[in-house]
């Protein structure tokens, strides 16, 4: 009897709620100024076997500029989900993400992949470097594809790398470095185009603890200098003593945050 009155709950929360009806057509929403990214009322629902599988079952969530946020929760949670609505990686099934006020999810898709270039970096577990680049290269690869000047990207890049201690290795390819190396590319990387929010999926998942320390720290003195807004799943509770909240996802919702 409970997985009934829990599915037809679940059903009637998801077809009640006329407020983001509304917002998923927006295309701007007015917020105070200092929240940069706002997840509104945001399900995503699967189909698998002829069954709805609810991924995230109706979330509320604000980021304010320069805040770290963890995301934490069982394998199953939702976490990679939301983080990728968040990021516009994927989009929701009802709900919207407005990000420095702008809805994305209205964004065809070349407008949200010139979007998410200027306004959101990434740090992935497994760093997606490309192989074929050195680490200057791989550094300065996104700045030079929203349309930046080479001399001037390259200036910046060189300073990140020095930076994040990888000098030395600025003509070096990804094979070559250590995964504590690698990831610091990544975070140069990341920020090479000052992004208003930097989304960090287990960034120390395949890390040791002094080094997976290293990268945190350097994420977190990115994020305070430049008011950049930072957005990390983990599964390392520990992560959680540099954030200013974490937020805690089980079964598609928010428990606790």
């Amino acid at each position: 009897m409970k997985f009934y009155s829990d599915k037809f709950r679940d059903l009637a929360y998801f077809q009640t709620i006329p407020t983001d009806i509304i917002l998923e057509k927006q295309e701007k929403l007015d917020i105070p100024p200092e929240i940069i990214l706002k997840g509104v009322s945001l399900f995503k629902t699967y189909r698998l076997l002829g069954s709805t599988v609810y991924a995230l079952r109706g979330i509320d969530v604000e980021i304010k500029r320069g805040e770290i946020v963890a995301i934490m929760g069982p394998s199953g949670s939702g976490k990679t989900t939301l983080l990728n609505l968040l990021s516009g990686l994927d989009t929701p099934t009802r709900g919207a993400v407005f990000l420095s006020g702008k809805n994305i999810d209205v964004l065809s898709d070349a407008d949200l992949s010139i979007f998410r270039r200027k306004n959101i970096g990434f740090i992935f577990q497994y760093y997606n470097l490309i192989p074929q680049l050195t680490v200057l290269e791989n550094v300065m690869l996104p700045g030079l594809m929203v349309g930046r000047v080479n001399r001037e990207v390259r200036r910046e890049a060189l300073e990140l790398i020095e930076e994040v201690g990888l000098s030395r290795f600025q003509n070096q390819f990804p094979i070559k470095l250590s995964g504590g190396q690698l990831q610091r590319v990544t975070i140069a990387r990341a920020m090479i185009n000052e992004p208003s929010v930097l989304f960090a999926d287990e960034p120390t998942g395949d890390l040791d603890t002094q080094t997976g320390k290293t990268v945190i720290d350097l994420i977190r003195r990115f994020a305070k200098e430049k008011q950049t807004a930072v957005i990390l799943v983990t599964h390392d509770r520990s992560i959680t003593k540099i954030c200013d909240r974490t937020i805690e996802i089980s079964d598609g919702r928010i428990v606790d945050s």
